[in-house]
């Protein structure tokens, strides 16, 4: 699984951290999503998925 972010799409709502904070972080001062780990482990999938689907900017992508 590879996984991306386009911090420019981030409307800053931190779905992506509450659904997998290992994987995803959010900048202090900005808000807007921080890849921790571009090629996430299999356990992380469903929760990967459930990021990008709960993101309302639609920033994340995720390649299986």
């Amino acid at each position: 699984m590879k996984v991306t972010v386009d911090a420019n799409k981030c409307v800053s709502s931190g779905n992506c951290v509450l659904n997998d904070p290992e994987v995803f972080d959010q900048d202090e001062e900005a808000g807007v999503v921080i890849l921790l780990q571009e090629n996430p482990s299999p356990e992380h999938a469903a929760a990967v998925h459930a990021a990008a689907l709960a993101c309302p900017g639609r920033a994340i992508t995720v390649e299986d």
